[in-house]
């Protein structure tokens, strides 16, 4: 199957080296024969906006977005989908024909999808849960976590300020309390969650490690790791050394991208372990 001309979409983010973005978009073209490209641009966060109007003047048909980008992508969108405006925070930008640019969030699907299919959910349904950072995948993360049933929703961040807001603009969004934590506080917030999210880039390839102590959860709380690169991160090791269950973000990646490359290229592709082999297969 072809598109009959190349559509040209990509990555946004600083950095961008790390996604893993471009080699899945690049299996599915590959794997319904469409002719386009998705390619990665490392974008620093006070080029974005012009950078943005270059990809729509070049004629790309969109781009996913990613750390620091989301909420800056929400904001310059002329639309927005339920899920955006919830999140205050988009991770995938369609470029319009007339110009206008819509913003979606797929993030908080493919998250609750990703728990859904590799965690069990009943084990922290209608109990507190943490999420650490308080960017645009924190914003997902509560959003996620309350369709999932959490009975409360802590955020533990290095900026309380920067939590107490995120927290102020979703308390009236979501069903869960929403209470927050000084990253000193960590221990405390921890004590008797169920479930630990790193919505942080701590831990990330080539960056600082995430400093806190995995012994300060239960014995029987999950954890997810929004990190995929690497796949086995400090913070995974040491959890699955705990025994406890444990899982990166590559499966919300995977579910994240269906709707974006269906938007990009017209078709509809499906999440299977053969594109999880490849995915896990790219060099590091």
């Amino acid at each position: 199957m072809t598109t009959g001309s190349a559509k040209l979409a990509g990555v946004i983010g600083w950095p961008v080296a790390h996604s893993l973005s471009p080699r899945l978009h690049a299996y599915w073209l590959r794997e319904h024969g469409i002719d386009g490209a998705y390619i990665p641009l490392a974008v620093r966060r006070e080029d974005f906006a012009k950078v943005i109007d270059g990809l729509q003047r070049a004629g790309f048909v969109g781009g996913n977005v990613t750390v620091p980008h989301k909420e800056a992508a929400f904001a310059l969108a002329h639309e927005s989908d339920q899920m955006a405006r919830a999140a205050g925070a988009a991770n995938l930008l369609l470029f319009r024909s007339d110009g206008r640019i819509e913003a979606r969030n797929t993030d908080v699907s493919g998250l609750v999808q990703s728990l859904n299919e590799e965690l069990d959910v009943t084990a922290f349904r209608g109990s507190p849960v943490v999420i650490l950072g308080a960017g645009g995948a924190a914003r997902a993360a509560v959003l996620a976590l309350d369709r999932l049933g959490a009975a409360e929703i802590r955020i533990v961040n290095r900026s309380l300020g920067r939590a107490e807001a995120l927290a102020s603009m979703l308390k009236d969004r979501v069903s869960a309390p929403i209470r927050c934590f000084a990253w000193n506080e960590w221990a405390r917030a921890a004590g008797d969650a169920a479930l630990l999210i790193n919505a942080t880039s701590a831990g990330m390839r080539g960056g600082p490690p995430l400093d806190i102590s995995i012994e300060d959860l239960p014995a029987g709380a999950s954890l997810c790791d929004l990190i995929y690169n690497p796949l086995e991160t400090e913070l995974l090791k040491q959890a699955r050394a705990r025994g406890l269950k444990a899982i990166n973000g590559l499966g919300m990646l995977m579910r994240q991208a269906v709707p974006a490359f269906e938007a990009f290229y017209g078709v509809r592709p499906a999440v299977t372990q053969e594109l999880s082999a490849e995915l896990e297969k790219a060099p590091t």
